[in-house]
């Protein structure tokens, strides 16, 4: 979840909410890679989910890294929910997983020794209080009641809402994790055609990166659950966004969506104020009950941002927000596959050859048949292993001809990122199918043994 935004000044026109997202253009020499991961932490003696407050505690971790690695900390009524460094910061989810925010960053080299340096510090802060992080793409055992609440506002008033508009909602915040990518674009029109390939082929990513087969202990049926979890979480602020596809969509279509997405939240010297279920149209016009006669500012129109959901969402950026959370090396995966589809005009365009015939039908139905089924997954008499070797082949010629370097130039390029998913597509296995196989064979129904074979 995002912290708090800020800078932004009084909006005075309707006009200035497209012409924030229009801010985010960039030519192409100066688009980035910012990588975003979750992981679930617990304590090593219990395997229970780390509350926010003692000795092995997320605010211990937390402290540790401000204090052993330099990084500042980020305060909420007095008690540290966050950190900063660099450009990057370290975030809470609801239920205590602690995220990287990787800071915008050249390359896919780069991106990844920065998770590496950070999953390094961890580690280290890690194995001195006897707290272990793994990666999944939902708690496997854990059950609701198990899971600690992290001290702040917007995740009490969000717990409320979710269970009113949805039946997954607080199985997403406390129980899920995610790896994503934020991608840059040069122009409307370039966003236009990265949003429509990130939706087309957002199932693909779903498929490939699949790891959530089990929850509350037992296999659930799904090679993502965690997908399964958002098609039931919120239909106004989730979901394929099938006006993307449509003739005019761009900026100003776009934040009309945006602008029909129920509040949660208007954030104000410290204090998440309720306004859950109110309209940003009301407060444009200085009607919010929340804060009546107050008018919003460009800060609050970036956090309203950050309460929708969408399976790619726009900001300043393109956030791809498919993928389970997962093992080490697939976490450079997920930006190598998505950098390799958008960061090169020759691979988007074959990518959008590649989706370019399906309609809304057909996008919906990939995306569950790949929470289901995984790269087994198909429907309308399209394979999702097919697609997804496509799209790979597509994200590797991508990286070629990006041809960044690495390692003082004795790598010549970023595809070697990508090897995880091209094993994954020779096989048709993903990680769930692998986890599953454990645990039917060498694991013996035993799930808890997933912690000594996945942390980090």
């Amino acid at each position: 979840m995002s912290i708090p935004q800020s800078g932004g000044g009084p909006i005075e026109h309707q006009d200035q909410l497209a012409e924030y997202l229009a801010a985010g253009c960039k030519p192409k020499e100066d688009w980035r890679i910012g990588t975003e991961h979750e992981k679930f932490g617990y304590c090593a003696e219990t395997l229970k989910p780390l509350p926010y407050e003692g000795e092995r505690s997320i605010r211990a971790v937390l402290e540790g890294l401000r204090d052993r690695f330099g990084w500042a900390a980020v305060e909420e009524q007095g008690k540290i929910i966050g950190l900063t460094k660099d450009g990057a910061n370290v975030s809470l989810e609801p239920g205590g997983q602690l995220e990287l925010s990787g800071a915008p960053l050249s390359s896919i080299h780069e991106t990844c020794d920065e998770v590496n340096a950070h999953l390094t510090d961890v580690k280290a802060i890690s194995e001195q209080i006897g707290v272990r992080f793994i990666g999944l793409g939902a708690a496997p055992i854990w059950s609701h009641d198990d899971m600690p609440v992290m001290p702040k506002g917007r995740y009490k008033l969000m717990t409320d809402y979710m269970g009113r508009v949805g039946t997954h909602g607080t199985q997403m915040m406390y129980r899920t994790c995610t790896v994503q990518v934020n991608l840059d674009f040069a122009s409307e029109a370039d966003m236009v055609k990265k949003m429509r390939v990130a939706l087309a082929l957002q199932p693909v990513a779903v498929a490939l990166f699949a790891n959530s087969p089990f929850f509350d202990g037992k296999v659930n049926g799904h090679k993502s659950w965690r997908s399964r979890i958002w098609r039931d979480l919120d239909a106004d602020r989730t979901g394929m966004l099938p006006f993307a596809f449509e003739d005019g969509f761009g900026f100003e279509r776009y934040v009309d969506y945006a602008l029909d997405v129920p509040m949660y939240f208007v954030y104000r010297d410290g204090v998440y104020h309720n306004a859950l279920g109110q309209s940003f149209r009301d407060f444009m016009k200085g009607e919010l009950p929340a804060l009546p006669g107050e008018t919003p500012t460009l800060s609050d129109w970036a956090d309203h941002l950050t309460t929708i959901f969408p399976e790619a969402r726009l900001k300043q950026f393109i956030e791809m927000r498919g993928a389970d959370g997962g093992p080490w090396r697939r976490l450079c995966a997920l930006p190598a596959f998505w950098v390799g589809l958008t960061y090169d005009s020759t691979a988007l365009d074959a990518a959008w050859d590649l989706v370019k015939g399906f309609n809304a039908e057909t996008r919906e139905g990939l995306r569950v048949a790949a929470s289901v089924d995984g790269l087994q997954g198909s429907f309308g008499g399209i394979s999702l292993h097919s697609l997804a070797r496509s799209a790979v082949e597509i994200a590797e010629a991508g990286l070629k001809a990006r041809a960044r370097p690495g390692a003082g130039g004795m790598i010549p390029d970023e595809t070697h990122f990508i090897n995880a998913l091209q094993e994954s597509v020779e096989s048709g296995q993903t990680p769930a199918d692998e986890l599953l196989d454990m645990y039917k064979g060498a694991w013996g129904g035993d799930l808890t043994q997933i912690y000594g074979a996945y942390s980090y």
